[in-house]
């Protein structure tokens, strides 16, 4: 065992001031939850002042380790963290907890608060995106370690509790990390028994050793309170180097408070000035509230001053690397910084603007040149690779002990894929896509929330993306999926009509570095779209422009994203038999032309002239561009098992009937 840094009575005095520094800012803002920072004190200040490798004034340091609070509920217990080991955290934030504009939000943001690594709260989350930093870390380390010097040689840890273990996205990432033997995740899980409601067995009764086991992970169990058993543990799971390590940490919620200990109370609300009077009584802690004793801060700052001395010894290790290796410092220095090269336009259109076939397929062809030119961008599908046309032709698969490849397999399991492709994405170095069905997108939508709320560029690609996917029927067959994607915040969607659009999509993927996209692809073929001589390429990149207008004002302005924008055209056609002149606007990326400058919308949607917009889903995101007098056509209802024509021609989607449509529209 590694011999403690910190004697064990001044560890306990540390988790003590960490106890009622949780405590004391949860009673002050009459908001939060003191029970797990209390409970889970001794673990955590074990951890920190013994274990993890950090610099507090390198926060974003590549070769750290990793901490998530994946239980973030319990956010006081990293706040105090952050502020006993010298981030920019001052006490004053501390005393703001959960206050407006202060950086100690109930919940920890990645991005808000300096050494937060993710944005946690939504239980199982924050297991899973360690998994995807253990990926990550792993596949770094394959490309950058030498036997002279390994730049990468560093833990994930993670503090889980029995909400994230009983959500279903922590089956789902264990299994993956335990395939994946993933030996450089130690977990702690801090199993106190207690959930809202009450104890744990009202709705519990599962062997949690019993299953990691049988996932593959190392198994420890210990009592969380006691510091020669948690320094064992924490130990034993480091030097496990072929398993993913859990630690089975049996505390008590709300540890030394007389009345509130081991209560569901002390979960989600203050303990109440008496009862932290109480409290300190029972531990013996003689210090106001906020008060932090001199012995604490110092036994933090030594711990600081060591790490620092041990970040200056890999720096100087990286410079000595970085000069000896020319050509992987010059590819850490491209991945690490996501570089994309100037002329990435012209590369990916070149491959597939002047083609015509399903989105997917010219998805999978962008996808190549792409990863020939940026050696960041990895990823994988949902066992869907040959469906989605995801894997990178000619790279090797991820697999155990094997990191040097490209393509993941994240096995049926949408949910952690999501929040796996977040955990590279925060890790760096990476570019990360998943892919799978649209439809199936219902699964990993959490995790697509948090990539835009966390502004990561994680990339979803979503194939097979309306009725038309034909036979498969309704449980196949996205309805709601591309408007209900649109209405998150932050969510870049394209949904591409054919090969320049969809190699337009993958370089807005690809040059967003500060928040997500989806690509939204057609499992059907389509045709080149036809666009007048006067068109100017980068328009595309603007969300929506003019595909097609007759000569002078146009009679109305039909709207179309992916599949319906050829058929548009063919309606327009038939409209202009009729003496009626439509303009064609292809819209791909429906916030993205929202958010041009007026002058470009009115130019492109002409005041005055009627509105359609035609799109195989539902059309409520289409709503601020028709306005209350515009057309939609599109679905409503659920779809049926038949051919894709048939159900075209039965849910009124031929060129005829969409014509059909418009001119009855114009004639109110």
């Amino acid at each position: 065992m590694q011999q403690a840094v910190i004697p064990a009575d001044k560890a306990r005095l540390c988790a003590d001031a960490i106890r009622f520094l949780a405590a004391d800012a949860v009673e002050k803002a009459n908001s939060g939850h003191p029970g797990l920072p209390m409970g889970a004190a001794d673990c955590a200040f074990t951890l920190w002042g013994n274990y993890l490798s950090f610099n507090p004034e390198d926060p974003r340091w590549p070769n750290r380790d990793r901490f998530i609070l994946s239980a973030g509920h319990g956010s006081m217990l990293l706040y105090s963290l952050l502020h006993l080991f010298g981030y920019d955290l001052p006490l004053e934030e501390l005393k703001n907890f959960r206050q407006w504009g202060s950086k100690t939000p109930g919940h920890p943001e990645f991005g808000h608060t300096v050494g937060v690594e993710v944005t946690t709260g939504p239980l199982g989350q924050g297991f899973a995106n360690g998994v995807g930093m253990a990926i990550a870390s792993r596949m770094a380390a394959e490309r950058f370690n030498t036997a002279d010097f390994s730049p990468i040689d560093h833990t994930i840890y993670a503090l889980v509790g029995d909400g994230d273990l009983q959500e279903g996205i922590s089956y789902e990432a264990a299994a993956l990390a335990g395939h994946l033997k993933l030996g450089n995740m130690v977990y702690l899980y801090d199993d106190n028994g207690i959930t809202i409601e009450g104890k744990t067995n009202l709705a519990w009764s599962e062997d949690v050793a019993g299953r990691f086991t049988a996932s593959g992970w190392h198994v420890q169990k210990i009592d969380g309170h006691d510091y020669t058993q948690i320094m064992a543990a924490i130990a034993a799971a480091k030097a496990e180097t072929e398993r993913p390590s859990i630690i089975i940490a049996t505390t008590h919620i709300a540890f030394g408070s007389p009345a509130k200990q081991d209560s569901s109370g002390a979960h989600g609300s203050p303990l109440g000035k008496d009862e932290i009077a109480a409290t300190r009584a029972n531990l013996g802690w003689q210090h106001a509230p906020f008060e932090v004793p001199e012995e604490v801060r110092a036994i933090c700052r030594e711990r600081v001053e060591a790490l620092k001395r041990r970040y200056t010894f890999w720096q100087r290790g990286f410079a000595g690397w970085h000069a000896a290796n020319p050509e992987k410092a010059k590819l850490w220095d491209e991945m690490w910084n996501k570089q994309v090269p100037a002329a990435l336009a012209d590369e990916l259109l070149a491959v597939v603007a002047d083609k015509d076939g399903a989105t997917r397929a010219l998805s999978g062809a962008v996808l190549q040149k792409a990863a020939a030119l940026i050696p960041a961008l990895v990823g994988g599908s949902a066992d869907l690779s040959p469906s989605n046309n995801s894997d990178i032709k000619g790279a090797a698969s991820v697999q155990p002990g094997a990191f040097a490849g490209r393509n993941l397999h994240f096995g049926i399991r949408e949910h952690a894929m999501g929040a796996v492709v977040n955990g590279m994405a925060l890790y760096g170095c990476f570019i990360p896509y998943g892919a799978t069905f649209l439809v199936f997108s219902d699964y990993c939508r959490p995790s697509i929330r948090l990539s835009a709320l966390m502004n990561l560029q994680s990339i979803y690609i979503f194939t097979h993306d309306s009725f038309f996917v034909g036979e498969d029927g309704p449980t196949h067959q996205p309805i709601e999926h591309v408007a209900s994607l649109r209405m998150i915040p932050g969510l870049q969607v394209i949904r591409p009509a054919d090969g320049l659009e969809t190699a337009q999509a993958w370089q807005a993927a690809l040059q967003r570095s500060n928040g997500p996209t989806v690509l939204i692809l057609t499992r059907q073929k389509l045709p080149v779209i036809a666009r007048p001589a006067s068109f100017d390429r980068t328009d595309g990149l603007k969300g929506g422009y003019v595909a097609a207008s007759p000569a002078g004002k146009p009679d109305v302005v039909i709207m179309a994203s992916g599949s319906e924008v050829h058929v548009a055209a063919d309606a327009a056609g038939l409209l202009a038999a009729r003496g009626i002149g439509a303009r064609i606007v292809s819209v791909p990326n429906l916030g993205q032309f929202q958010a041009q400058p007026a002058a470009y919308r009115d130019e492109v949607l002409p005041a005055g002239v009627p509105r359609v917009a035609f799109e195989a889903g539902r059309g409520e995101s289409w709503g601020k561009l028709l306005g209350c007098d515009g057309l939609f056509i599109g679905i409503e209802h659920f779809g049926a098992s038949a051919p894709d024509k048939v159900l075209a021609e039965q849910f009124g989607f031929t060129a005829p009937q969409v014509a059909e449509k418009i001119a009855a529209f114009l004639k109110k």
